[in-house]
C-alpha cells in the first residue's frame, strides 16, 4: 500500500484517497480521507489525524482514488475545525447512522464535489434491514462508547 501514498502532494493540488477497512463481520467499513499528506478520520473521540495508514487498524484493505482538490491545507484545517465543533463531535458518533463513512462522505464532497461510493455508505442500512442486523443492533448500541464533553480536531503531530 505504501506506493499509493507516494506523491500525495503534486504542484498546488492534493490527491484525495479514501482508504477503507472491512470489519470482521462486514457490518460496516471504516473509511478516512487522505489529503495534504495526512489521514483524517472520525470516531467516538471526534475528528483525528495520523500519518497515512497509521490508524490502529493499520494499512487499509483497499483505497479509492477520489481525485484531487484545489482546497488549500489552511482552508481545509479550518473546515475540519468547524466540523469538529458542530456535526462531528465525539458524542455525535453512532456506528450505523453518523460514523466515519458519514464524515468521509462530507469531507470528500467539500474537497472534490464527489461523494464516496454508495457500496460503502449504503452498507449500514443494508445490514440493519436484515433480521440479523435488527437482532444485533441493540447489542451494538448498548456497547457504543460516548466520550464526555466536546472535543477539538487534533493533528497527529500535536498541532490543533
Amino acid at each position: 500500500m505504501s506506493g499509493l501514498y507516494a506523491g500525495l502532494n503534486i504542484s498546488s493540488s492534493s490527491f484525495i484517497w479514501l482508504p477503507f477497512h472491512v470489519s470482521l463481520l462486514s457490518l460496516n467499513r471504516h473509511t478516512s480521507i487522505i489529503v495534504h499528506k495526512d489521514e483524517f478520520f472520525y470516531g467516538s473521540d471526534g475528528i483525528s489525524s495520523c500519518a497515512p495508514g497509521g490508524t490502529l487498524l493499520g494499512p487499509p484493505d483497499s483505497v479509492v482514488d477520489l481525485g484531487s482538490t484545489e482546497v488549500t491545507e489552511e482552508i481545509f484545517l479550518e473546515y475540519l475545525s468547524s466540523l469538529g465543533e458542530s456535526m462531528f463531535r465525539g458524542e455525535s458518533y453512532n456506528l450505523f447512522e453518523h460514523n466515519c463513512n458519514t464524515f468521509s462522505n462530507e469531507v470528500a464532497q467539500f474537497l472534490t464535489g464527489r461523494k464516496i461510493p454508495s457500496y460503502i455508505t449504503d452498507l449500514p442500512s443494508e445490514v440493519l434491514s436484515t433480521p440479523f442486523g435488527q437482532a444485533l443492533r441493540p447489542l451494538l448500541d448498548s456497547i457504543q462508547i460516548q466520550p464526555p464533553g466536546g472535543n477539538t480536531f487534533r493533528r497527529h503531530n500535536g498541532q490543533s
